[in-house]
């Protein structure tokens, strides 16, 4: 007797494998992956709830199919290696693992053909607790089974079902089976089908000849792929030589991944169900990495780039490679997760660097253009200062359009004449304050005349509405009427005691000033996101509340 051998404890591994890090829709995706790895063309899901609180979870599929001795290898933890090595299990875990991350009992019914036996066998890990050793459950097939196997497999498959689900949601109800669990229920499958149609989009999409289509439902729903690249409308930037990635193995080999950057169109180009379709949102930029056809992580940079953030929101990576390259990056047993190798973060970096340049100079042209267009309102501000006669300001003795000049009276002396930007035929409701996009000077404010006609000129303020502050800053303050109103006062005021306290002398000098404080406000705002539409849809409900 070898005494070196040490058999796990049974309870104690089993109960732990339950918490190797699966959420239900990573879990699911396990079972679907064995499906399509026993040749299934369709796969069936569906999540019950009785009335009386139990939940069920069921994976039928028309692939190949097991027999008995086959179907008891497949339960082993730590399955015999597969004989096709590029097929979407591992680990030989993935059914186990999965199954009992969401059920303390899962059974598998299988069949090679429609004149073969069936093939039954469950873990349920309450009772290997009871018996203290590795004893799955061989039990005979119910009408409940055949009739079950019959809906959702057809004449042979495979048929997966969870019970005893105390995982499955993550909080247990006071009415067990009543109309909240039900709808949770419901919530359930509808993130489902969304995984699903992330997941396999090429296995789902019939004119994606990269995979061979299979058909899957959830809950009687057919999945219809969502491709998150969007080729339709989506721009990919890289050149046929970029695409390819040589990575050398620890026993010296190389093997190729593929990659391929795509720039989405921003969402003010695309139509509601245009947007829709894109779903461009913060946590949807960065890496999609396919093993074997088969995305297993979306979204975020891997560390190449920093964290995700609205200005590279429209670019998405693709990245490929096969099960040769597993040890390379790392994969882990749920199949969700990979890491990149320093040296391959490094050489991504420098690939990907203009493609992401590029991503954020194309959604900040757009922004900017949507803000300067969405404009603030300026109104308060005005009415303040036309009701307050007693600020301190120049007297205007005249101004001149055509030669962008005024003659005033201040505190320098009187006849002052002035280089100043001259506005005829103002809105009376601007008056005083206005933003324009003709501020050339780059400067966030500047002094101006103006009047509603072609005399009667007062000293004013105009407000550059391409400068980051105006795009930024008074943007989100649009909600907020005093927010808003008071920078406008603060910058009118500015220009206002410029203009009653300077001369041909000081002119310069109050210029130098206003453009140093405009540049270092742009220094300041730079990393500042422009603001978003759900932002502002945010901050106006506030305020509406």
């Amino acid at each position: 007797m070898n005494d070196l051998i040490n058999q796990p404890d049974a309870p104690r591994l089993i109960y732990g494998l339950r918490d190797t890090g699966y959420s239900f829709n990573t879990a699911a995706a396990d079972i679907i992956d064995n499906s399509i790895a026993a040749n299934a063309t369709e796969v069936n899901v569906r999540i019950e709830l009785s009335e009386d609180g139990r939940k069920f979870v069921c994976f039928g599929d028309n692939g190949d199919g097991m027999d008995s001795e086959m179907l008891f290898d497949a339960m082993r933890y730590g399955a015999p290696a597969r004989a096709n090595l590029a097929s979407l299990g591992k680990f030989g875990l993935g059914l186990k693992t999965a199954s009992s991350s969401v059920c303390l009992r899962f059974t598998v019914i299988s069949r090679e053909s429609e004149e073969a036996d069936f093939a039954k066998l469950a873990w349920d890990l309450e009772h290997v607790e009871e018996q203290n050793q590795w004893e799955m459950l061989r039990e005979e097939m119910t009408a409940d089974d055949y009739e079950l196997f019959e809906e959702l497999c057809g004449d042979k498959g495979t048929l997966v079902v969870w019970s005893k689900c105390d995982r499955l949601l993550s909080k247990e109800y006071d009415d067990p089976g009543g109309a909240r669990e039900q709808a949770a229920i419901r919530r359930l499958g509808e993130r489902l089908i969304d995984h699903v149609a992330l997941i396999y989009y090429r296995f789902l999409d019939k004119g994606d000849d990269r995979e061979r289509h299979v058909s899957i439902t959830v809950n009687g729903e057919q999945v219809r792929p969502w491709n998150p690249f969007y080729p339709e409308k989506a721009d990919q930037v890289l050149s046929p030589e970029q695409q390819k990635l040589e990575i050398e193995l620890e026993d010296g080999s190389v093997e190729t991944a593929q990659i391929r950057a795509w720039i989405l169109p921003n969402r003010r180009d695309l139509t509601k169900d245009e947007q829709k379709v894109a779903n461009i949102t913060n946590r949807g930029q960065g890496f999609y990495i396919h093993r074997e056809g088969r995305v297993i992580q979306q979204g975020g940079w891997l560390g190449v780039f920093g964290a995700v953030e609205p200005h590279t929101s429209l670019l998405r990576v693709e990245f490929d490679f096969t099960h040769k390259l597993d040890e390379a990056f790392k994969v882990d047993v749920k199949k969700s997760k990979i890491l990149f190798d320093p040296a391959l973060e490094e050489a991504l970096k420098t690939l990907l660097q203009p493609t992401y340049r590029e991503a954020g100079n194309r959604y900040r042209r757009k922004e900017k253009a949507a803000a300067v267009e969405r404009g603030v309102d300026h109104g308060s501000a005005n009415k303040v200062i036309g009701n307050t006669p007693s600020t301190k300001k120049p007297d205007v003795q005249s101004a001149d359009a055509g030669q962008k000049t005024a003659t005033l009276n201040n505190n320098r002396g009187a006849g002052i004449k002035l280089r100043v930007p001259v506005d005829t035929h103002v809105n009376p409701d601007s008056i005083h304050v206005e933003a324009v996009e003709t501020i050339t000077s780059g400067d966030l404010w500047e002094p101006a005349m103006r009047s509603d006609a072609e005399s009667g000129f007062v000293a004013g303020v105009r407000i550059n509405k391409h400068h980051d502050f105006y795009l930024k800053i008074y943007q989100r303050a649009a909600a907020s009427g005093y927010a808003v109103e008071g920078m406008d006062l603060l910058l009118w005021a500015f220009a206002v005691a410029e203009q009653n306290n300077t001369n041909d002398d000081l002119e310069p000098i109050f210029e130098d000033i206003r453009n140093e404080i405009s540049t270092n406000l742009k220094k300041l705002l730079r990393e500042v996101p422009l603001p978003d539409d759900e932002e502002l849809t945010e901050a106006g409900d506030e305020e509406g509340d």
